[in-house]
């Protein structure tokens, strides 16, 4: 039988070691003997406070014994959410994540710890310490599989929003498993949800879940919307926990709606939509937010009622459309992109000339590369990305067909390198083909970075199956 070994009896080898009596170490680690001596001989358990003290003054880095610290403590005894929420703390402070995960799978045999975990994971969340909320999460989901409680619907959206990232073929899969819980959340969380798992699809171009989340939002927003102005003495707190005004949500999944017209190529209905978001006369609340919001559906409708007839061939508003652009130009306007590739699909479903359109944005083109901070918003999270991994591919397209091959392979590697990173297999493909077409005028120095590549992806891809074969 494995002797597993304790944090008094390393102190106290420590102590004889070093040639210190209790006192003296009690002294170098700033506790009061008593302690000491009640640790080291045992008739005393100890904080993770105590722990870090002693540690430190050990001359052990922070956390050495933390993984001791929950075989002694915590396994097979009596949970102690005293001892145990403080230490939780730390590990995530110290990114001490195994330890974490051995804890929650100590305790969480009994749903009596569920609720304190939960609440431990939504200070962690706030904190931003993602990794670590995260694996509770995760353990009081598993805990509570079979409760059907809006607790565990809510571990699992912020088990979705923290699992949301570059990998696009992972989105889909948390986006399918969320799915399944968001009819569990209050009423009012669901419209977030659908908001963001609307997002996610959008950014994946999965166009009929992103009008099946759109036309849910709408209508559990609508009976939202009339509730608050039917009672009017009702206490609205509960609206303060949206993310946007209440109204937003019925006409942005207008606009969702708009987007999957443009997609199926139903340019009409595309606009029916754009000029029913744009009508916001029906909303009844004039605080400074709702101006701010009616004013964004104003601007994205005066901009997509230009992209969807440009779209549909109607190519006599491209000027009127370039100089709306360059009216709003803002380095922080993280819609440029999104502008912009609509000149690009434009110019080549038509075989438009749109040199001088691109020469007049080169400099904020060339900013694309660049992009911004993480957001906590799903929309900027997700669709912008794809929308430059996109643009980079309509540019790379044009460039090529003009025979300007330094600057069209330059964007198509970007591109390919971007759908690499969103783990989107359509869309590289797509540039490895359109490469492959002109591959006869690869430039040396182009070949040896695409082949540099090529082979970087496939180390990539056997990494990921040894690591899949080890864990299976």
């Amino acid at each position: 039988m494995k002797h597993t070994p304790t944090i008094r009896a390393e102190l106290d080898r420590y102590i004889q070691q070093e040639g210190l009596n209790i006192a003296q170490f009690g002294q170098i680690a700033g506790m009061n003997r008593g302690i000491i001596s009640a640790i080291v001989t045992g008739n005393k358990s100890m904080s993770v406070n105590q722990l870090d003290l002693i540690t430190e003054a050990m001359g052990l880095p922070e956390g050495h014994f933390y993984d001791l610290f929950v075989e002694n403590y915590i396994v097979d005894h009596p949970p102690n959410m005293r001892r145990i929420e403080p230490f939780l703390f730390r590990c995530a402070e110290l990114d001490k994540l195994d330890s974490i995960r051995r804890v929650v799978g100590a305790i969480m045999d009994n749903l009596l710890y569920s609720p304190k975990l939960f609440e431990i994971a939504e200070e962690l969340l706030s904190q931003g310490r993602h990794a670590a909320a995260l694996l509770l999460y995760e353990g009081v989901a598993e805990a509570e599989k079979y409760q059907h409680s809006e607790r565990l619907a809510v571990c699992q959206y912020r088990i979705f929003t923290i699992q949301i990232g570059d990998d696009q073929s992972r989105n889909i899969r948390a986006a399918a498993v969320f799915e399944a819980f968001v009819e569990r959340l209050d009423e009012i969380d669901q419209l977030d949800a659908l908001k963001d798992l609307a997002n996610v699809y959008r950014s994946l171009r999965k166009w009929d879940k992103v009008d099946e989340m759109a036309r849910k939002m709408r209508a559990k927003a609508e009976i939202q919307y009339t509730l608050k102005h039917q009672q009017k003495n009702r206490e609205c707190d509960e609206h303060k926990k949206l993310t946007r005004p209440l109204f937003v949500y019925i006409s942005y999944a207008d606009l969702l709606c708009a987007g999957v017209c443009e997609a199926q190529g139903d340019y009409q209905q595309a606009l029916d939509y754009t000029y029913t978001y744009a009508n916001l006369d029906w909303v009844k609340e004039t605080d400074d937010d709702t101006q701010h919001w009616i004013g964004l559906f104003r601007h994205w409708a005066e901009v997509n009622t230009y992209v969807f007839k440009l779209l549909s061939g109607d190519t006599s508003v491209l000027t009127d459309y370039v100089e709306y652009i360059a009216a709003s130009t803002n380095k922080a306007d993280k819609e440029m992109v999104t502008k912009l590739l609509n000149v690009m699909l434009a110019a080549n479903r038509y075989q438009l000339d749109v040199n001088r359109i691109l020469k007049r944005f080169e400099t904020v083109i060339d900013s694309f590369v660049q992009q911004g901070q993480p957001s906590s918003d799903m929309y900027t999270n997700q669709v912008i990305p794809e929308q430059f991994a996109r643009f980079g591919y309509e540019l790379a397209y044009y460039y090529l067909h003009l025979g300007m091959f330094s600057d069209g392979f330059k964007y198509l590697m970007y591109s390919m390198v971007s759908y690499h990173t969103l783990n989107n297999e359509t869309y590289y493909i797509n540039c490895i083909g359109l490469l492959e077409r002109f591959r006869a005028h690869l430039s040396p120095e182009t070949k040896k970075e695409y082949s540099k590549f090529i082979e970087k992806v496939w180390l990539d891809n056997v990494e990921k199956i040894s690591s899949s074969d080890h864990r299976g």
